[in-house]
């Protein structure tokens, strides 16, 4: 027991240091980008207002499409009726199984 207890506490210690020899700076700098441009800062504030001007708040998909029928309620509910009557269309939690 003595044996194995010393093996593993050597083995936590090996790791231990193992985790702190491959510690970098707490601020990322291995992450950092280098960059080399020929634009000016007015040029990319300029574009980056045009952008934004020409871009529309409106969240794509969301405009609602509205359709005029010129059906009759009553009609529809009709047809509706009659093909629930035929089966053409299924009905109730039964209808589906058919």
């Amino acid at each position: 027991m003595n044996k194995t207890a010393r093996i593993l506490s050597v083995a936590a210690v090996a790791a231990f240091t193992a985790f702190g020899a491959h510690a970098d700076e707490a601020d990322a700098s291995q992450f950092a980008t280098q960059f080399e441009t020929n634009r000016t800062r007015a040029e990319v504030q300029s574009e980056a207002a045009t952008v934004a001007q020409t871009r529309s708040q409106e969240p794509a998909g969301s405009r609602v499409v509205t359709y005029q029928s010129n059906a009759d309620r009553s009609a529809v509910r009709a047809q509706a009726a009659e093909a629930v009557r035929t089966g053409q269309i299924p009905s109730g939690e039964l209808g589906s199984r058919m």
